[in-house]
This record gives C-alpha cells, sequence and structure tokens, in this order.
C-alpha cells in the first residue's frame, strides 16, 4: 500500500493483470535499469512542485487575511478555489492525456501552473487572488490525471508500487514542505513574498521534470470520444460500492481540509499566540499521515476494508475531540491523530477504487480524485464559516459530522455486503 494525499495510487491494477509471467523482451523501466532513476527523480519533482503550489496559502490564511482585510472565510477561498478548480478539471485532463500523452499534458499543466505561481504574489485583491488560484488548481489537474497512467505504461509491473510511492511521496513533501516554507519566509517578510518563493522553487521542479523525464515508449494515443467517456462515467456512478468510496473520500477529505485550513487561525489566538514560522512547523505532522497511509495495506489484511475504515474513522474522531482542550501538546497530539487516520481511511478507500472498477479504472480513479478535492474545498470554506461562527468547536463539529458520514456509509456497505450474501444481518461483523 503506498501513500496516497492524491488518490493516484488507485491506477496500479490497471497495468498490472498480467504481471506474472514477464517476459526478458519487456522493454519497459525497472529499478535499476536505464532510465529508471531519471523517471523516478522526474516525477517526485513533479509531485513537489503539485503540492506545493496547490497548498501555498493555506499556512498563510492568517496573514493574507490581515493583509486584504478579509474574513477567515473569504481568506479560506484561495485554498478551495484551487482544489475546486482542480476536482473540476481532473476527468477531462484524464481524457486530454490519452489522446496527446502523458508527458505533453504534465509538462503543459506544469508550464501553465508555475506561470500563474509567479502572478500569485501580485493579486491586487482578494477576487483577483482566487481566481488566480482557481486557474492554477485546474492547470494542476493534469499532473494526478496523467503520472500514473504514464508509470502504468513504461514501469514494469512488479515494479509499478514503488514507482508511483515515490511520486506520492513527491505529494507528501510539496504538500509539507511548502507549508513549513511559506510559514518561516512568510514571518520574516510577508505572505507576498513567500508564495513567490514556492513558486520559484516550483519552476525549478518544473524545469528539471521536463529534462529528466524519458520519452514515453508505450503510450498508445486514443481518440477523444464524449460518448465513450460519458458512458464509462456512468457506470461508474451507477456502482453502489464506487458512489460508497467516493462518498468517504469526500468526507475524510472534508476534515482534513477544515481542519488545516483554520488550525493557524487558532495558533495564533490567545492561550496560543505562535509565531507564523511555528504555525508554518505544525505542518511537519503530515510525516505521521506518510507512515499511516503505508501500513493501510497491513490494516485490511487484519480488520478487513470496512474495519480499517472504521479504525481510521474512530482515529480522526478522538484527534478531533482531543483538539479541543487548551493546551498545546493536547492539540498537537490530536492533529497527529487526525492526520494518522485520514490518511490511513483515505487509502484504504483510493486503492478500493481500482480494485473494484472493472473497467475504465483510469476514469474511476479520476472521480475519485474530483470527489476527494470537491470535499477539501467544502472541508475549507465549510470549516472556515464554522470557524467564524462558534469558534474551533465549531469547525471540529464539522468534522464530527463528516466522520460520522463516513461510519454511516461504511455501515450501510456492511450491511449491503450482508444481504447479497443472505447473511442475517444480526450476524454483521468487518467483512473483508
Amino acid at each position: 500500500m503506498t501513500p496516497a494525499d492524491t488518490g493516484a495510487s488507485t491506477v496500479v491494477d490497471a497495468a498490472s493483470a498480467a504481471s506474472d509471467s514477464l517476459s526478458s523482451a519487456d522493454s519497459r523501466m525497472t529499478p535499476g535499469g536505464p532510465g529508471y532513476r531519471r523517471m523516478s527523480l522526474a516525477l517526485f519533482l513533479a509531485g513537489v512542485a503539485t503540492f506545493a503550489l496547490l497548498y501555498s496559502t493555506q499556512a498563510l490564511l492568517p496573514l493574507i487575511s490581515g493583509d486584504l482585510g478579509v474574513t477567515a472565510s473569504d481568506a479560506s477561498w484561495t485554498v478551495a478555489a484551487a482544489t475546486g478548480g482542480l476536482a473540476v478539471f481532473v476527468l477531462p485532463m484524464s481524457a486530454l492525456s490519452e489522446r496527446f500523452g502523458r508527458r505533453t499534458v504534465m509538462t503543459a499543466s506544469l508550464a501553465v501552473a508555475v506561470t500563474v505561481g509567479l502572478l500569485v504574489p501580485f493579486a491586487p485583491s482578494l477576487p483577483a487572488l482566487v481566481a488566480l488560484r482557481a486557474v492554477q488548481g485546474a492547470a494542476l489537474a493534469g499532473l494526478p490525471a496523467s503520472a500514473t497512467a504514464y508509470l502504468a505504461e513504461e514501469v514494469r509491473p512488479r515494479a509499478l508500487v514503488t514507482a508511483i510511492g515515490l511520486f506520492v511521496a513527491g505529494n507528501s513533501v510539496g504538500g509539507m514542505s511548502g507549508r513549513v516554507i511559506t510559514g518561516w519566509v512568510a514571518q520574516e517578510w510577508g505572505w507576498r513574498v513567500a508564495v513567490g518563493v514556492i513558486g520559484l522553487v516550483a519552476v525549478a521542479c518544473a524545469v528539471a521534470f521536463r529534462l529528466l523525464l524519458p520519452a514515453p515508449k508505450h503510450f498508445t494515443p486514443g481518440s477523444l470520444r464524449p460518448r465513450v467517456l460519458v458512458r464509462t462515467v456512468r457506470d461508474h456512478l451507477a456502482n453502489p460500492l464506487l458512489r460508497r468510496l467516493y462518498a468517504i473520500g469526500a468526507l475524510f477529505m472534508t476534515v482534513f481540509g477544515g481542519i488545516y485550513t483554520v488550525i493557524g487561525y487558532r495558533l495564533t489566538e490567545a492561550p496560543f499566540s505562535l509565531p507564523q514560522g511555528l504555525i508554518g512547523s505544525i505542518f511537519l505532522v503530515y510525516l505521521v499521515g506518510t507512515v499511516s497511509a503505508s501500513t493501510a495495506g497491513r490494516l485490511v489484511g487484519r480488520l478487513g476494508r470496512r474495519g480499517a475504515l472504521y479504525l481510521g474513522a474512530g482515529t480522526t474522531a478522538a484527534g478531533l475531540l482531543l483538539s479541543l482542550a487548551p493546551s498545546l501538546p493536547l492539540v498537537l497530539l490530536g492533529l497527529v491523530l487526525i492526520t494518522a487516520g485520514f490518511f490511513a481511511g483515505h487509502a484504504v478507500a483510493s486503492s478500493a477504487v481500482g480494485k473494484t472498477a472493472q473497467h475504465g479504472r483510469a476514469q474511476a480513479s479520476a472521480l475519485y480524485q474530483s470527489a476527494y478535492y470537491v470535499g477539501s474545498s467544502a472541508g475549507s470554506t465549510v470549516g472556515a464559516v464554522a470557524f467564524h461562527s462558534g469558534g474551533w468547536a465549531g469547525t471540529v463539529a464539522v468534522g464530527v459530522l463528516a466522520v460520522l458520514g463516513v461510519v454511516v456509509i461504511t455501515v450501510s456497505g456492511s450491511l449491503a455486503a450482508r444481504r447479497a450474501a443472505g447473511t442475517p444481518v444480526r450476524a454483521l461483523s468487518l467483512p473483508r
């Protein structure tokens, strides 16, 4: 099981059905072989650039509020617009990559995103800033839509999990380092300089990505057939299990997006009153999520998929309640639990999508990512509104409701599985 910050790991099954009998004539890349290290580093850097840009304003929201004279809920749109743009465009981008090629789409996406990233520091007002962030998110949709498809085509199946793990690691490192760097830079020079620094880092990553990534050798262009795409999407949305998995991903991300959008506001206020640099460093907690996501496979082996989801939801809920304490160590422990529970639940749900979809796995994965980032946008906005109205307790309440939604959906899935198997409901357990 690979860590899943983006949902990208769900495409692994798309190219692994015949992995047991590879011939020596297989020209796809493998660890130690020609091009593998360049490819791994290129996609790692693409992941860093993508998530550093996507969440570059999240740790800076209190400073943006003060500079532009807006509320927390208004400033949260700088995050929601980016993730919302990605959610809307990830499916169309996946279709474009089928026609024009994975490397072409990824290169174009990064080029547009970093160009916009250099313009963001000069936004004169909140509406202009939100508009630029929406364009940036839409451009970044080309990365998760194409990266794992490139890997599935160019890497031998037995090496695919490792290769995707490196891309996901880049996602995690980018999301974490972007927030940490902006926090410390903003403390000295303000949020505009901090966002500009992230833009320059992303430019360097994008240039290195394009120079390093090997040209594809196994891509076969397809035609853009809207009817086929619509039919595939309709089939996926008609599948009750896939619908439940999409909803679970969205609800988990609602919790995560809301908490991490608002936590900066809470920690700048009494009784904590932390400086911006330390607030940015809070995002080092993401390392806990990387570990929990990587162990999700073992959890599923012991508890079953639904059991692992219950554990992820319970851990997240415990962290939410613990974060209410007026003690910094307890708040940090709460964030650790929230992060661990979220990443574990997200990893379980996203990996189940690839196993459930019988065809059009790329589109099934794109739909999951769309739901996931819709949840991020909703959590950022609703969590900020709740904080503005009811303080940290209001944001926690939104998170608890989302976790309860995960539990209800998972229970309904268990009941449906029991009915389909002809097992009495009273015998309900945690099926695999």
